[in-house]
């Protein structure tokens, strides 16, 4: 039986509510229209919905945890290094203090940039600047071999733009923003005792130079190839690349071992250092480093510099107004340690009873996985047998971590000195810490979310899933509601990570996370012939004022549709209501954003969003038809393809 799309995911705007929608012509809208004509968006927040309302649930549940530690109204919980979270808080909230202190804190930084003279000046210094709390018009990261994941390795990129991505410079906005920045820049050097006019030289030169990484740093779609950041350069390949830098001395200085290679993630970059590191453009890079920094650590400082740091950010996102003080005191211990406080939400929000029927449906999922797997009509029986090895070989995290990550017994945090001095010392610690990881294994216990955190995730290099206990709850996941809900809920997000597996991306890794092709080249060939449609299904579909850039969203999409179609079938086989199932996943992407927001998610993030992610998915599945009665005349009356199962045609 063949489906073809009426309309790409169902009939209507899934951006504006329309009351009378019914789930055969549009699923979501038919969900979540009545809360979408009377949701309103809160005056700090970039947009409403149920990911927004759960994060701000679990946010106000740690805030008052965190104002009752600290006024001695509940006891200090007995867990390594919170103690520090609570001192760090304390200071941040501390805004007399703060404001009295103005721009004392920066000002023995600032001048380090300030006090460069040339840039021979500038080479002797990097290496000292590289381990402050400043941005270098370069990257160095240490993380896991893509090809040996029991080793570590140091990578190279190029730097972050000011604009959030370089498609963001080609729009009609970009000569705005980046006007916007300039005036808040000038602006916020003058206000830490610069001259204006010596400010707007800076902040001009800063422009000139982020126009020219513009040209050669990587976009999100080139991002969201994963693989393609694995391109390994000898050490002295590499360093024939810097002729003005002393890039052999920069790194002589930084690291604690000499490395054999270097894995280059951005080819173009490295390819165009010579251009951009150089004597003629050391003007450029010492403004551009003023404005990266300036713009950084203002918030760290008094009110005033918080407010003159937000213009730029509020042309960007839509965002009315600043968060409060409160909520930025705490925003920045959660952010310092994030894992400790994961680990404190953990233990006193998610239950051991919570976490044995999670398990048991992750488990049941898996085996349906195996069971599509197997019955898949164009794998080769040779893939189809190591994918199932690999499909064993998952790593489950759920909840929390049983153990705190070294780096927090290193952070220190002085309640006599200052906010910014706090946060700068502990920059410095991280790192060095990133840096000596180059002499250890991989621990591969180390999660990559937080317990507190409202997300999920895959990590190819570990061949492990994470659901936080931030996430395992409700809509997403109730031990009391419908198990069709859960499955629609949690189930869903279930099955998109272990989808991520088998995705553009994960399908080049192997049970071990080592990079390595283990599909034959004609499955592969039929795999990419796949992934093409699904880029062809989303590609320029409309979400209020942005068109969706089909290549730079493939992987979540196939994730969704891989893992929606494995948990109809999980739940199917569980006997759950499967009209529970549909309306609970239909609610858990409601959404309503402000324009701006849309537009910048869809320059920056490799997901589609979240309203756009419903019906597409949806429309693939046989059940949704079944249980919804959909008809041919129907606006979700569409073409199936899904990815691995029975259901292929």
């Amino acid at each position: 039986m063949k489906r073809y799309f009426t309309v790409r995911g169902g009939a209507g705007d899934v951006s504006k509510p329309d009351l009378n929608a019914k789930p055969q012509d549009n699923l979501y809208l038919a969900v979540n229209s009545e809360w979408l004509s009377k949701a309103e968006i809160p005056a700090d927040k970039t947009s409403a919905g149920v990911n927004s309302e759960l994060d701000q649930k679990i946010e106000d549940r740690v805030m008052k945890d965190f104002a009752d530690i600290a006024a001695g109204k509940e006891k200090m919980p007995e867990i390594k290094d919170f103690d520090k979270a609570v001192i760090l808080y304390k200071i941040a909230k501390d805004f007399a203090k703060r404001d009295a202190e103005k721009a004392n804190p920066i000002q023995k930084d600032l001048q380090k940039l300030i006090s460069l003279n040339n840039f021979n000046d500038f080479k002797q210094k990097a290496a000292d600047l590289f381990m402050g709390p400043y941005a270098l018009p370069f990257v160095f990261d240490v993380d896991a071999d893509m090809k040996n994941t029991d080793v570590n390795v140091l990578h190279f990129g190029g730097p972050s733009t000011f604009l959030p991505d370089t498609t963001t410079y080609q729009t009609a906005d970009a000569k705005q923003l980046l006007d916007t920045l300039q005036d808040q820049s000038i602006n916020l050097l003058t206000m830490s005792g610069i001259g204006k006019s010596e400010a707007r030289v800076y902040v001009e030169s800063a422009l000139a130079f982020d126009q020219k990484l513009a040209k050669v740093v990587k976009s999100t779609e080139e991002w969201s190839d994963y693989a393609a950041i694995y391109n390994p350069v000898t050490y002295a390949d590499f360093i024939k690349k810097f002729k003005s830098f002393d890039m052999a001395d920069f790194m002589d200085s930084i690291l604690p071992v000499k490395p054999d290679r270097i894995i280059v993630m951005e080819p173009r970059f490295l390819n165009h250092a010579e251009e951009l590191l150089n004597e003629g453009n050391f003007a450029e890079i010492k403004g551009w480093m003023l404005v990266k920094y300036i713009n950084s650590v203002a918030k760290l400082l008094s009110q005033d510099f918080r407010e003159a740091a937000f213009p730029f950010g509020q042309a960007v996102t839509g965002t009315p107004q600043l968060p409060s003080q409160i909520k930025q005191a705490y925003r920045l211990a959660n952010g310092a340690f994030d894992e400790v406080v994961g680990i404190f939400y953990g233990q006193k929000y998610f239950g051991a009873k919570a976490k044995k029927d999670v398990e048991d449906m992750i488990q049941r999922m898996l085996k349906v996985y195996e069971e599509r797997i197997n019955a898949n009509k164009w794998l080769s029986a040779e893939t189809k047998k190591k994918a199932v090895i690999k499909l064993k070989a998952l790593v489950l995290k759920i909840g929390y971590p049983d153990k705190i990550e070294e780096i927090f017994d290193l952070l220190q945090v002085d309640p006599k000195k200052s906010l910014y001095e706090n946060e700068a010392a502990m920059s410095t610690v991280r790192t060095k810490y990133m840096l000596n990881k180059l002499t250890k294994p991989v621990d591969r216990s180390v999660w990559l979310m937080p317990g507190n955190l409202n997300n999920a995730c895959y990590d190819p290099q570990r061949n492990d899933l994470t659901f936080p206990a931030g996430i395992l709850q409700a809509p997403f996941y109730d031990i009391n509601q419908s198990r069709g809900a859960n499955y629609g809920g949690i189930g869903a997000t279930i099955g998109h990570e272990v989808s991520h597996a088998f995705d553009n991306s994960g399908a080049k890794f192997d049970e071990h996370g080592n990079m390595n092709n283990w599909w034959t080249d004609k499955d592969f060939a039929e795999f990419n012939k796949r992934v093409g449609q699904m880029v062809d299904i989303f590609d320029g579909l409309q979400y209020g004022p942005a068109k969706i850039n089909g290549k730079q969203v493939v992987g979540e999409n196939i994730a969704d549709l891989a893992g929606l179609a494995c948990v109809v079938q999980t739940g199917e086989n569980d006997g759950a209501d499967l009209k529970d199932l549909f309306e609970n996943y239909a609610r858990s992407w409601m959404q309503k954003q402000r324009p701006e927001a849309i537009k910048t998610e869809v320059q920056t993030d490799v997901p589609a969003p979240q309203p756009t992610r419903v019906n597409i998915p949806v429309q693939c599945q046989n059940a949704f038809y079944d249980v919804f009665n959909v008809k041919p005349t129907d606006g979700m009356w569409p073409k199936c393809i899904i990815f691995y199962g029975k259901l292929n045609k």
